[in-house]
């Protein structure tokens, strides 16, 4: 049976007073696609920094393929790509590039990774004239020169429009597909939501959800129980007798008791619609760290 990717066992990390990870365990199998989350100062960016090699744990223990993260990174086998930094800005993206692939010594074809991270259409174009969103492409295909079998994500779509961002992360999922492991940092829940089979939220340094992001977004119970109406002054008679939140022509009311809910919407004058949906996972990371 091969290594996981990662593995983390009961780490620890203080600086000073302050115990910024505490006891922090998990293993991350080859092909997934895990989202960290958490507030600021939940420890998710110093748990990535550990695993990174760029900071010394004060216990516990970080492995990557079964080995010490710098014996992994020295192979090649671990990018990052971080929100800022690691650009020579006068270059144009194609030569950049085409540079950085020469420091490998078994890149991938530079070509190649031009057209998996979409730069082809700005490749003569000067980095520092590039948009942010633009830029962090650039730090992508980068990171795929090396090959490596892991990549570690800060905030990767900072900056990214819409379109870009739904680029971005059919790149990824391209990537995974291909047998390597995406673990990302972000503060974009709808992202973890779509992008991500599994979540890790973080908070006070602990980890107080792993597993797949559904049933993560699902272990509350709760579902919300939407009813629309024909105008908005029917919606707010139903609020008035039902609760719940009003949105222009419609009600939307929370519990765990989804049948109830029902029974009690069509009992409203004037509904037109009904429909159910599960808690979002924003809700849920909200109830897990009360921020």
């Amino acid at each position: 049976m091969s290594a996981p990717t990662l593995s983390i066992e009961n780490l620890v990390k203080v600086f000073g007073d302050v115990e910024a990870v505490r006891g922090v365990s998990l293993s991350i199998s080859p092909g997934e696609v895990v989202a960290f989350l958490g507030p600021n100062g939940a420890g998710k960016t110093t748990t990535l920094d550990i695993v990174l090699g760029l900071s010394k744990p004060t216990s516990g223990a970080v492995a990557l393929f079964g080995a010490a993260p710098r014996r992994a990174i020295k192979a090649g086998r671990v990018s990052a790509v971080l929100q800022t930094g690691g650009l020579l800005l006068d270059h144009t993206v194609e030569n950049l590039v085409r540079m950085v692939a020469d420091t490998f010594p078994n890149p991938l074809p530079w070509r190649e990774v031009m057209d998996r991270t979409n730069l082809n259409e700005i490749a003569k174009r000067r980095v520092r004239k590039c948009s942010g969103g633009e830029q962090q492409r650039v730090r992508m295909a980068l990171a795929l020169l090396p090959d490596p079998s892991l990549i570690v994500l800060d905030e990767p779509t900072t900056g990214m429009d819409v379109t870009a961002r739904r680029r971005f992360w059919d790149s990824m999922h391209a990537e995974a597909e291909r047998g390597k492991t995406i673990v990302f940092a972000t503060h974009y829940l709808a992202e973890a939501e779509m992008y991500a089979e599994r979540t890790v939220i973080m908070n006070r340094g602990k980890i107080v959800a792993d597993g797949p992001t559904n049933e993560i977004r699902g272990s509350f119970g709760a579902q919300t129980v939407t009813g629309r109406f024909p105008t908005k002054e029917a919606a707010k008679a139903a609020q008035a007798s039902i609760g719940g939140r009003l949105e222009e022509t419609s009600v939307s009311v929370t519990g765990p008791d989804v049948l109830a809910l029902n029974r009690a919407m069509l009992d409203l004058p004037e509904i037109i619609g009904i429909s159910v949906t599960d808690v979002s996972l924003e809700e849920a990371f909200e109830e897990l760290t009360g921020e």
